[in-house]
């Protein structure tokens, strides 16, 4: 490389914050930070001025609603986003996808953008995961100061284009980039980034993790909350570090070993963190849009780095016997994996307690079922089921008969249903009945079937018998020209209001919306 007299530091600076291509936040993101720094700033203010954007606003809005958050109920609005999720929860989706819009045409030559975004959002996600682990990180803020703990690189490539070249030039390990960014630039990457978020008017509590990300120890400040972010963020760079690095293992233990030290966390919470990587990568990445390969599981990295090791060691025989092993090892490995990720499915889309679907499965399936519906034209109905005076049962039995009955009753209901309808767990004593190809008379004499059958269940523990009813709230979708005029949200308010009817008619019954409001009372047929 060639030699070079580094830049005085306020060179250097002067000379990347004049460039006339150094990233910048776009308007919104600019005025949302200022913003949300104004004490006097409301709600409403903050969501007129992100909707301002509609392409913005639809990302925020579609993150939000999906599994990047895992919210059961359907968010519709930006004013709705941050009443629920919160303030900081929106700006980071803002910022979020205000640093993935930037752009850097005149980089340096092999500043891959896409590949820097994925890894940045690599290291948000990782930053949030083991965030988890440390409740006294605040997750938002900690998630945009993960995404942008490297934007000095971003930086450099853009404003200092020649420089970016020949820092690249060679792979080396971190600790001789920042040593070569210093003999180059006369600082680092770290700093550029944290001045340029300076200018963004970014809190020090994103500002500080960009600075200190490489060296958590060098941070003297007392706010300890800004502390546990900075060593997260670094930890963070670790673990994304083991999936590109050439020797996976040392980085992996250093991970571990600075996991305990930087932020006290025992071996479980280290084991869960390495298991849950390289899924929470592909969620969040999914969540944001991005199209990425498929992640590999740590351990198989590991595994696969130890092979190439001891291969290097062997004559030809045994390198034969041993790849026959390896190969059966990872086939079982592969066996177990599949396994434990079937596992985690079910957990994520089944009621614990219940043992049936959950709100986040039902909202998902029902979202198939009217699309499905207003393509091919088919009839579908909806049934809202609410065990009656349920709250008097748990004042008078006790909440753990009240499971015990909601665990009883919905077994009844799985039952009896067909293996093609989805039955879920709405809330609470709610429940949730989607019903395919199904028109109004055939759903009705279902949702009848349903409450008969749970009027003459007994449900029996510790010698006690206990008995409940159920009023039903239905409505049916009948082909493409209606479902084309509803969406998902307007069909649960309706069948919601078909099972307030039924309660108020006197319950243990099944009532039906007709738009005018013509209802069935089905029991005294």
């Amino acid at each position: 490389m060639e030699k070079l007299e580094p830049f005085s530091r306020e060179e250097l600076m002067r000379a990347v914050l004049n460039s006339d291509n150094l990233p910048s936040l776009p308007t919104v993101a600019s005025q949302l930070v200022t913003m949300t720094a104004d004490e006097d700033a409301t709600l409403a203010d903050i969501a007129d001025l992100v909707s301002q954007d509609v392409a913005l606003s639809t990302k925020v809005l579609k993150v939000a609603n999906s599994a990047f958050y895992n919210f059961p109920q359907q968010i519709g609005s930006v004013a709705q986003a941050l009443s629920i999720l919160g303030t900081k929860a929106v700006q980071s989706l803002v910022l979020s996808f205000s640093f993935m819009s930037l752009r850097a045409e005149r980089a340096g030559r092999g500043f891959d953008f896409d590949r820097y975004v994925q890894r940045s959002i690599a290291q948000a996600s990782m930053t949030r995961l083991i965030q988890e682990r440390a409740p006294c990180v605040d997750s938002d803020e900690a998630f945009i100061a993960g995404l942008l703990q490297n934007l000095g690189e971003l930086v450099i490539a853009c404003t200092l284009p020649e420089k970016y070249e020949m820092l690249t030039a060679e792979k080396c390990p971190l600790s001789e980039t920042i040593r070569t960014e210093h003999s180059v630039l006369g600082c680092d990457h770290c700093h550029i980034g944290y001045e340029v978020a300076k200018t963004w008017n970014f809190p020090s509590s994103i500002t500080l993790p960009i600075r200190y990300h490489h060296a958590p120890l060098e941070y003297v400040g007392n706010d300890e909350k800004t502390g546990m972010t900075i060593r997260a963020v670094h930890l963070a760079d670790l673990l994304v570090g083991i999936f590109h690095a050439e020797d996976p293992g040392e980085i992996h233990s250093q991970f571990r070993k600075e996991a305990v030290e930087l932020l006290k966390l025992g071996e479980r919470d280290i084991d869960g963190i390495v298991e849950e990587a390289h899924r929470e990568m592909d969620r969040v990445a999914a969540s944001f849009g991005l199209q990425v390969e498929e992640t590999r599981p740590v351990l198989e990295i590991l595994q696969e780095a130890n092979i190439r090791l001891s291969l290097l060691h062997m004559d030809s025989e045994q390198m034969n016997k041993e790849l026959i092993k390896t190969k059966i090892a990872l086939e079982k490995l592969t066996r177990e994996l599949q396994e434990k990720n079937e596992q985690l499915k079910k957990l994520a889309e089944i009621d614990e307690l219940t043992q049936v679907y959950n709100n986040r499965y039902f909202h998902a399936t029902l979202d198939r079922e009217v699309s499905r519906t207003n393509r091919q034209g088919y009839s579908m109905s909806l049934v809202l089921i609410d065990i009656d005076h349920f709250k008097r049962f748990n004042d008078e039995h006790g909440h753990l008969v009240g499971d015990f009955v909601l665990a009883q009753f919905s077994r009844v209901i799985a039952e009896t249903v067909r293996e093609y309808d989805t039955f879920a767990r709405y809330g609470g004593e709610e429940f949730a009945l989607i019903l395919p190809e199904t028109d109004e008379e055939a759903a009705i004499q279902a949702a009848e079937k349903l409450r008969s059958a749970i009027e003459n269940a007994s449900f029996r523990q510790d010698g006690k018998t206990y008995q409940v009813t159920a009023s039903f709230g239905l409505i049916a979708i009948e082909g493409q020209a209606k479902a084309a005029e509803l969406d998902k949200q307007a069909i649960i308010k309706m069948a919601d209001e078909a099972l307030y009817d039924a309660k108020k008619r006197g319950r243990n019954r099944v009532a039906v919306y007709r738009g005018k409001r013509k209802w069935y009372n089905l029991i005294n047929k």
